[in-house]
């Protein structure tokens, strides 16, 4: 290797480096500045037409062994209010629980709450099935009492999940226009008073909401597993089962609306609070299923290139979406590498051209502790602005964890590659924490 190949690695290595504080700065922008013209853009062009305003609304809750925390989101959803004239129903799917989810739902007696107790061998088969087993049901008891399929809506909470009380009356006036087939709502985290809960807040709260909302510009918003409603129309649209066995069910679904050239709009003046998972192997799990979901959704690469529907600027954001977490997982591995490289050549003699001196190497690693620090704090600011509810000293232990919980990420990543290519897809659901009980809606 020459000197000016060394060089050359060098520019290239710090380049990537800086790639990742430079866009924390366009989404910085549109976190704080784009959102508040584009709403009023977005509702003034929804109040112009306003057919499409949805009544009718259904909130799923698949359960499965989720006596933990049901009788709490079962109360929270038959608490949200629409507007005037909106009816707003419950629907529990109890996926086959073995514990005292059937006891629990069967103990709140409310004239708006249905529950669906799927048994063995329909039991079980995943998120999806069971949302499609709900999606079904709303379907037939609309038909049947003679509601137009594009004026209901299904929102899915799930099973710890605590929606705001606008939540409806700001999904309603996004669906107003009826090109938008499905709104995604802001996550929040409840149980941040924990370290591992504060820095998941800070990654749905302020990271997450920013990439929403420059999703929301280009028009390729993602759905999330919470918070996600979408019009019964353009379920219909996709077939019996629009939801599938992958493991990150709602990312596919979300895919498919845009290849059929609907709209879904993303909201950060409505929300969902769920529990942050607070033990690291646990979280680790559900990161690794992510991922693993993430490279299943692969195959729709093919059908993005060929599609009518998406324009350029909006497939190089889903491409980048899909693709961005594999090559930062590559380049992490080969910068740690080129460091190890580094100083055993130190060590030995026989420098590196990219690191030839012992300051080199300091410098480097210097380098690359500011930059995976930098956006973490960044985000605090950013959190602090927008959401004003967590003290300062809170978010930045949050925010010095950060780098650290990208490397969580990072390991979560290969251990999906690996099961995706032993054809592992088998997976334990997430477990919850009891909370104190909420007091039950009686209107």
């Amino acid at each position: 290797m020459s000197a000016s190949d060394g060089w050359l690695i060098a520019v290239t290595g710090y380049a990537i480096l800086l790639a990742w504080p430079l866009s924390t700065v366009v989404l910085v922008w549109f976190a704080v500045r784009y959102v508040g013209t584009h709403r009023a853009r977005v509702v003034n062009k929804t109040l112009a037409s306003g057919v499409g305003k949805p009544d009718h609304f259904w909130i799923i809750v698949p359960a499965l062994n989720e006596e933990a925390v049901v009788a709490n989101t079962v109360n929270a959803a038959l608490g949200l209010r629409g507007a005037a004239g909106t009816l707003a129903r419950v629907l529990v799917v109890d996926d086959g629980s073995d514990d005292r989810t059937p006891e629990v739902l069967a103990g709140i007696d409310h004239p708006r709450l249905h529950v669906m107790r799927r048994e063995l061998p329909e039991a079980r088969q995943g998120k999806g099935e069971a949302l499609n087993a709900a999606y079904r049901f709303i379907a037939r008891i609309s038909a049947e009492e003679g509601i137009p399929a594009h004026r209901v809506v299904l929102g899915i909470i799930d099973g710890d999940g605590q929606g705001s009380e606008n939540i409806l009356v700001e999904v309603g006036r996004l669906m107003g226009d009826t090109k938008v087939g499905a709104v995604q709502v802001q996550v929040r985290i409840r149980n941040r008073n924990k370290l591992l809960g504060a820095v998941q807040d800070l990654e749905f709260g302020a990271i997450v909401d920013a990439c929403q909302n420059m999703r929301d510009a280009l028009d390729t918003v993602g759905l999330g597993g919470n918070g996600q409603f979408s019009r019964l129309s353009t379920l219909i649209a996709l077939g019996d089962a629009p939801w599938s066995s992958c493991l990150v069910e709602d990312m596919e679904l979300g895919l498919r609306m845009h290849l059929q050239g609907v709209s879904i709009r993303y909201s950060s003046r409505a929300s969902v609070t769920q529990q942050a998972v607070v033990d690291l192997k646990r979280l680790t799990r559900q990161r690794t299923r992510w991922a693993q979901g993430n490279l299943q959704c692969a195959r729709y690469l093919g059908s993005l290139f060929s599609s009518g529907n998406i324009t350029r600027t909006s497939l190089v954001e889903i491409l980048h979406y899909l693709i961005s977490p594999w090559v930062n997982a590559i380049v992490a591995v080969l910068l740690s590498l080129s460091m190890i490289v580094g100083a055993l050549g130190l060590m030995i003699g026989h420098p590196l051209p990219i690191l030839p001196t012992w300051v080199a190497l300091g410098l480097s690693l210097g380098i690359w502790l500011v930059v995976t620090t930098f956006p973490g704090l960044v985000w605090v600011l950013v959190h602090r602005t927008k959401r004003g509810d967590e003290s300062m000293s809170r978010m930045l232990l949050a925010a010095l964890a950060y780098p650290a919980f990208l490397l969580l990420g990072l390991v979560a990543t290969y251990r999906a590659l690996g099961r995706q290519l032993t054809g592992k897809q088998a997976w334990a659901k997430t477990e919850r924490l009891v909370e104190e009980p909420l007091v039950l809606q009686t209107a």
